[in-house]
């Protein structure tokens, strides 16, 4: 199952439960499915890596701030923008917050238009960044099926580089060489150099020019 492809859900973090209860409410009226939690550390519990989404954070929580758990989480690898929410004005917080990553920050109460804005804008990122994560996996599972010699010629072929200066090199017949570049292609599943360029590019294989 591609879990990019599930309905996303919209975490909110915040000890107020009345707060909590209202932040839900905009959302759902958003059109979105929520899950609340009322401390960062039921959210750390709870949470479903399955579902995309995104996260709505209160910034000032006892036991753990929000910016505590924005740096948990990406110690745990938890791929979901967080966009905070606070009553309390502070810049300082504001601009550590979006440089570690945040997708947004606004003032409580939030503006509707502004948080739906917001709220599409992280779900749609974080459903970009899954797929191409999916699709960089499903790409590297079939790279792992290259044996050791095809994984050493597959980005020298990629680069262009002649069949009879890989041979030389490796001090191989040209036929090894290529029966390698035939095999390489028919596995990674590319219909020529250019194509195995890009899919060895894009699974860290060979550096971005």
């Amino acid at each position: 199952m591609k879990t990019s492809k599930l309905d996303p859900i919209i975490r909110i973090v915040d000890d107020d439960p009345k707060v909590l209860a209202s932040e839900v409410f905009l959302v759902k009226m958003a059109g979105y499915r929520t899950a609340s939690y009322e401390s960062a550390l039921a959210f750390l519990n709870e949470y479903d890596p399955l579902f995309p989404g995104c996260l709505i954070l209160d910034i000032r929580m006892p036991e753990m701030s929000g910016l505590q758990l924005q740096e948990e989480m990406i110690r745990r690898n938890i791929d979901l923008p967080i966009l905070f929410l606070t009553g309390h004005g502070d810049v300082d917080m504001a601009v550590k917050a979006l440089l570690t990553g945040a997708s947004d920050f606004l003032i409580k109460p939030p503006d509707p238009a502004r948080l739906k804005a917001s709220l599409a804008k992280a779900v749609a990122k974080n459903l970009e960044d899954r797929a191409r994560k999916e699709e960089i996996d499903h790409m590297t599972v079939k790279y792992n099926l290259l044996t050791a010699s095809e994984k050493k010629v597959a980005p020298r072929i990629a680069n262009g580089e002649l069949n009879k200066v890989i041979a030389f090199d490796m001090e191989v017949s040209e036929q090894a060489v290529k029966n390698w570049r035939s095999a390489v292609l028919h596995k990674l599943e590319c219909r020529n150099v250019i194509e195995l360029h890009n899919f060895l590019r894009k699974i860290g294989i060979i550096e971005a020019s």
